[in-house]
């Protein structure tokens, strides 16, 4: 019997890998997306004229804001995983237009939680991020750590989510498992993402903007890793009582976070190195001061992802990022 996944945020740069995955795998996917133009709205349009060439991808136009529609798809569809990844993303642009975020981020979510609490589905997994461990300087990050000191609103509103779908899963015995992502990267990228930046002004020959004077560090993942580690966790679902060492499973909801990270803290210049060599041209630099919100360093501690579901791929940053690199030219015909 074919399963059937739903995934929100389906046209964007993660939540189309994902779609594509679990096509390539079989299952129907039906794919709901706003289309709203935070970026070029044509490079959506392409994420999604690729899934439409799967005869078991359906397509949604909506916003996760409206609970009618969500209720409709999870009652008509009744999918086994939901995995929430519709979001208003981006730190800096959170001090710009905060109120897009407190849509998004939490009404979003609080209407899928709604929708799920009347149309229960199987296991309900929804997108965090790394920036909720704020001004947490101790490293790695631990899924236990405290994470109570957000350094941008964006890093509030996936606070207020975890907690929100924490109390979901308690009052209503809706299985959650919510992901922390790290640094993601790969072919098919957000326009505001550093390595779309960094690419594109290498090749066109201006300037990257390093902040913090360029001393940054990040766990930069591979889209696809990502993924892998995401499907993987799907068939893991949180059951009360049945933890594993270090786990974050809430002792009275079933329901767990998990961050998925490369497990590695790689300084800013070897980045930029990488895509200088996959460019054949060196990188410009304008050093610039700390921005508002962000953070130095990130580092994903991914034992517990590694106890739930085994290893998963670690691909290393010179080979990912020129697999950017290449598609990137390829989209853009250079």
């Amino acid at each position: 019997m074919t399963q059937t996944v739903l995934i929100t945020g389906s046209a964007g740069f993660i939540g189309y890998h994902t779609a594509h995955r679990y096509l390539s795998e079989g299952w129907r996917v039906i794919g709901l997306d706003a289309m709203t133009d935070y970026y070029d709205v044509a490079l959506k349009d392409a994420r999604q004229a690729r899934l439409e060439a799967f005869p078991q991808f359906r397509a949604v136009h909506g916003r996760v804001e409206d609970p009618e529609l969500l209720a409709q798809l999870l009652a008509e569809h009744r999918p086994d995983v939901v995995i929430h990844l519709a979001a208003q993303a981006g730190v800096r642009f959170s001090i710009e237009d905060p109120e897009s975020y407190l849509r998004s981020n939490i009404d979003g979510t609080f209407r899928l939680l709604e929708a799920a609490r009347h149309h229960p589905v199987g296991h309900l997994m929804i997108a965090s991020t790394s920036s909720v461990y704020g001004a947490n300087t101790d490293m790695p990050y631990r899924e236990t750590d405290k994470a109570d000191h957000p350094m941008s609103f964006y890093a509030a509103t996936k606070k207020a989510t975890e907690a929100m779908a924490h109390s979901y899963a308690h009052l209503y015995q809706i299985p959650v498992t919510m992901f922390r992502f790290f640094t993601v990267y790969g072919p098919w990228g957000r326009p505001d993402m550093a390595l779309f930046k960094f690419t594109r002004a290498i090749l066109e020959g201006r300037p990257i903007e390093l902040y913090n004077q360029g001393d940054m560090r990040r766990d930069f993942t591979y889209v696809d890793d990502l993924v892998e580690g995401m499907v993987r966790l799907a068939a893991v679902v949180p059951e009360q009582g049945k933890a594993v060492e270090g786990d974050s499973l809430s002792p009275v909801a079933p329901f767990r976070v998990v961050n998925i990270g490369l497990g590695r803290s790689t300084p800013l210049e070897d980045f930029v190195a990488a895509i200088e060599e996959a460019a054949g041209r060196p990188a410009e630099r304008t050093l610039l001061p700390m921005q508002p919100g962000d953070v130095p360093s990130t580092w994903a501690d991914a034992g517990l992802l590694t106890r739930l579901v085994e290893d998963i791929p670690g691909t290393e940053l010179r080979d990912g990022v020129r697999a950017f690199v290449d598609w990137y030219r390829g989209y853009n015909r250079l």
